[in-house]
C-alpha cells in the first residue's frame, strides 16, 4: 500500500481536529471572558492601584505623593506592625488545627454513620449566617454580667470569665467564635471528598482485620489530601484575614491582644489616614499569604492524587 496515499488521506482528518480544538479553546476563553473581566476590574486593577498606593503618601485629602519604597523601611522599623503580625499567627494556630481536627471528626462520623441529607445541611447554618451576626450573638452569650455561659458557670459553682474582657481570654474566645461558625462547612468539604473514596477499599480493610483508626490513617487521610490542600489554603488565607468579629467584639483590644493585621491597617488607613503606609502593609500581607500558599502546595503535593 502506498504511505504517500496514507498520510494525505490522514492530512484532512488532523486539520478537521486541529481547527475543532482551536475552535473548543476560543469558546472556553468566550466563557471565561466574564469572569475574566470581572477579576481585572473588581481585583486585577485594584491591587495595582493600591500597590502604587504604597509607594506614596497620601492622606485622601491631597494629591499622592511619591516616595518610593519608605513607606516599607518604615513598616520593617515598625514595632506595632510586627506585634500585629504576631498576634495574627497565634489567632491562626489557635484556630486552623481545632477547626481541622474537628471538621475531621465531624466528617468521618458523618459519613460513616449519618446517612440523611437533612442533618448534613444543618452543619452549614453557622456558616450562612454573617460574621457580623455571630460577632454580636456571642458577645451577649460570653458577657461578663449577663451572659448566659457565665449564668452557668455561677449556677455550678464556677466562677465567672471576662472572656472578651481579658487579654489572656479573648483571642482564644475570637478563635471559639469562628471555629463554631466554619467547622460545620468545613467538615462539609471533607465529606464531599470521603465520598469519592472507594467503598471496596474500606471492605478490603475489614477483611484484613484493620480497625477504624488503621483505615482512617492508611486509606482516608491519604486519599482525601486533594481537599485538605484546598481546606488548609483557604482557611489559613481566611484566617489572616479576619476582621468583623473582631470590630464587633474587641476592637483590636484589650490591650491590643486581639490587633490583627487587618485592624491595624484599618486603623492605619481610616483613624490616622495614612493610606499609603496601609496600602504597603497589605501588599506586605499579600506576599506573605502568597508565600504560604506555596509552600502548603508543594508540602502537601497538591498536585499529585493517591486516586486513581
Amino acid at each position: 500500500m502506498d504511505m504517500s496515499v496514507t498520510s494525505s488521506a490522514s492530512q484532512p482528518k488532523r486539520r478537521f481536529l486541529h481547527e475543532w480544538r482551536r475552535g473548543e479553546t476560543l469558546a472556553a476563553w468566550l466563557f471565561m471572558l466574564p469572569a475574566l473581566i470581572g477579576f481585572v476590574v473588581f481585583f486585577g486593577f485594584p491591587a495595582a492601584r493600591g500597590f502604587y498606593i504604597g509607594l506614596t503618601e497620601w492622606n485622601l485629602l491631597t494629591e499622592p505623593e511619591y516616595i518610593g519604597l519608605e513607606n516599607y523601611r518604615e513598616l520593617i522599623q515598625d514595632d506595632e506592625f510586627w506585634h500585629s503580625m504576631w498576634v495574627t499567627l497565634y489567632y491562626v494556630l489557635l484556630n486552623i488545627p481545632l477547626q481541622t481536627v474537628l471538621a475531621l471528626v465531624i466528617a468521618v462520623v458523618f459519613d460513616r454513620f449519618v446517612r440523611g441529607s437533612g442533618w448534613r445541611s444543618l452543619l452549614l447554618l453557622p456558616w450562612l449566617m454573617p460574621n457580623v451576626v455571630v460577632a454580636l450573638l456571642f458577645l451577649w452569650i460570653l458577657d461578663p454580667g449577663l451572659g448566659i455561659v457565665n449564668e452557668f458557670f455561677e449556677a455550678v459553682g464556677l466562677p465567672s470569665q471576662s472572656f472578651l474582657g481579658s487579654v489572656d481570654q479573648a483571642m482564644p474566645s475570637i478563635a471559639g467564635i469562628n471555629i463554631w461558625r466554619h467547622v460545620g462547612y468545613t467538615a462539609l468539604l471533607l465529606i464531599a471528598g470521603m465520598q469519592r473514596i472507594p467503598r471496596d477499599l474500606y471492605d478490603a480493610g475489614a477483611l484484613d482485620g484493620a480497625s477504624e483508626v488503621k483505615m482512617f490513617r492508611d486509606i482516608t487521610l491519604p486519599l482525601l489530601r486533594p481537599i485538605m490542600v484546598f481546606v488548609l489554603i483557604t482557611s489559613i488565607v481566611g484566617s489572616f484575614q479576619i476582621f468583623d468579629t473582631i470590630a464587633v467584639t474587641t476592637s483590636g483590644g484589650p490591650v491590643d491582644a486581639t490587633r490583627v493585621i487587618y485592624w491595624y491597617i484599618y486603623q492605619e488607613a481610616f483613624e490616622r489616614f495614612n493610606f499609603g503606609y496601609a496600602s504597603a502593609a497589605s501588599i506586605i500581607l499579600f506576599a506573605i499569604l502568597v508565600v504560604v500558599s506555596l509552600v502548603q502546595l508543594r508540602l502537601l503535593r497538591a498536585n499529585e492524587s493517591d486516586l486513581s
